[in-house]
């Protein structure tokens, strides 16, 4: 046998690993996300209700730094799926 078909061999066997930790980074990366957006949308409403004059400025970069962590979410979720379609 040459090395190469060992080398498949023994990556071959391993595919469950891989769909396992594809199926667990996906999740990793959904709860990053939700705990990332939770903690950018308590501390907007905290620099709202102490300077409620600065509404519109707060809330637009709110909604940008939520869009960027969604963002990096997604492109980690199609990062797991294609793992896990490989």
């Amino acid at each position: 046998m040459t090395l190469l078909a060992i080398i498949l061999q023994i990556a071959g066997s391993f595919a469950a690993v891989a769909k396992m930790g594809a199926g667990l980074g996906a999740g990793i990366a959904v709860i990053g996300a939700g705990i990332g957006i939770g903690k950018i949308g308590s501390s907007a409403l905290e620099s709202i209700a102490r300077q409620p004059e600065a509404v519109g400025d707060i809330r637009s970069n709110m909604i940008i730094a939520a869009a960027l962590v969604e963002g990096v979410a997604f492109f980690a979720i199609v990062v797991c799926l294609l793992i896990l379609f490989i």
